[in-house]
């Protein structure tokens, strides 16, 4: 069945009085889009990111909608008819208040759209040796590559970003076999199984999403190296116990997140690497590569390798 998505235009304080009215009309399941509703999100989580696309931003200006869905059939079509005609009326009374009160439409096809985005997902060549490759796709050919074979699932980290792909560049060259791994917001796991699949000998994964900590492991299931992969779920800049259970010395350490995570992540860090190990650090945006590299070495690490590709920067250090 097909859907008739239909936005009621409004201003903030027309949100409430909208619902009442769309709740007389017996529709009570709505989504509600409001710019000030979108700033407030980016100001209370701006530590998830250093910038937001000025588009992303642009096309919520001014803009607040009272979304619904009707079916696309007989009785969706009488139901709008009956909403068009309320609206109307509405409009009357209340003026200017509420902002225009106009109805947009717009179809949605039904559609599997959990599945719907594998079809632009192929596998890709990294590096001299990594082939990622995703669980539904075949590969005929891997060319004497290391095969990772992933389902991201709803995680981050598929291998086309440009912060992971400099992160595997920089595992695949500095990784010695026999390494221990931990990997610090590790999303889908691609970076510590790519490090177990190139030869380390165990990876711990942690991720504040529970659903992204199950995925890795999964992804670790999916090539054959769960037994040497352990997930655990929580904030390590805030949660003590979760230190606790992951404290020792790594070889390698993976942070592709943020700058804003980077940055006061570098004492913690500190304590968890070896002498002689490495802290690799991706997912910072060029003009905050300098605020990390002096978080960083002010806990005494020295720069190793700086790589950069577009606007993403993706930096090597030691003790």
């Amino acid at each position: 069945m097909d859907w008739i998505k239909v936005s009621v235009l409004t201003n903030s304080q027309g949100i409430e009085p909208v619902i009442g009215r769309l709740s007389q009309l017996g529709i009570y399941q709505v989504e509600i889009e409001d710019e000030q509703d979108f700033l407030n999100f980016l100001e209370e989580n701006k530590k998830m990111w250093d910038y937001v696309d000025e588009e992303l931003i642009e096309s919520k200006k001014g803009k607040t909608k009272v979304n619904l869905y009707l079916a696309d059939n007989m009785q969706g079509h009488e139901q709008l008819k009956l909403l068009k005609k309320d609206f109307e009326d509405f409009k009357k009374i209340a003026g200017a208040e509420f902002g225009p009160l106009e109805i947009e439409l717009d179809t949605v096809r039904e559609e599997d759209w959990e599945n719907s985005w594998k079809k632009y997902f192929k596998p890709i060549k990294i590096g001299n040796r990594i082939y990622i490759k995703p669980e539904w796709e075949e590969l005929k050919d891997s060319e004497g590559r290391i095969v990772f074979t992933i389902n991201p699932g709803m995680s981050f980290g598929t291998g086309s970003h440009e912060s992971t792909q400099l992160c595997i560049l920089q595992t695949e060259k500095y990784l010695k076999e026999g390494s221990t791994v931990l990997d610090i917001g590790c999303g889908s796991g691609i970076l510590s199984i790519i490090a177990l699949l190139l030869g380390a000998k165990s990876a711990i994964a942690l991720d504040i999403d529970k659903n992204a900590a199950d995925i890795a492991m999964k992804n670790a299931k999916i090539n054959n190296v769960d037994d040497k992969y352990a997930t655990y779920t929580g904030d390590i800049l805030n949660d003590k116990d979760l230190y606790e259970k992951i404290r020792g010395q790594y070889d390698f350490v993976f942070a592709n997140i943020v700058a804003d995570v980077i940055i006061p992540l570098a004492p913690i860090a500190k304590t968890l690497v070896k002498p002689g190990g490495y802290f690799l650090t991706s997912g910072i945006i060029d003009f905050r590569k300098d605020e990390c590299i002096d978080a960083i070495t002010k806990e005494g690490f020295r720069v190793v390798e700086i790589l950069k590709e577009n606007d993403w920067v993706s930096m090597l250090f030691t003790l």
